[in-house]
């Protein structure tokens, strides 16, 4: 089943530039063949269900490795069976509208 997750990992504990350990994600993204984009307050994810949940438990094991002792994390996960709709058919969607 396809997936869109926009993710919002927060690591705990290790003080207030989060930046080192939210690109240490980005290869893990890549290499799980997902699409991925980038926001000021999260990335948005597409591509396999489990595909998509592997790696971000991937990027939680990879942050904990880097010594964040605690990780909030909040997910918006959507899913759909009637069509297939990328994430920038959604937003090209809305912008047809403006």
């Amino acid at each position: 089943m396809k997936v869109m997750v926009d993710l919002c990992i927060i690591p705990l504990g290790v003080g207030v530039s989060l930046s080192p350990y939210i690109a240490a994600c980005k290869p893990i993204l890549d290499q799980a063949g997902l699409n991925w984009e980038l926001h000021a307050y999260g990335t948005i994810i597409e591509g396999e269900w489990d595909a998509v949940f592997k790696a971000i438990k991937a990027c939680h094991e990879t942050i904990h490795a880097m010594g964040a002792p605690r990780i909030t994390t909040t997910l918006k996960v959507g899913t759909r069976t009637d069509r297939e709709q990328s994430m920038t058919d959604k937003v090209t969607s809305v912008q047809h509208k403006w």
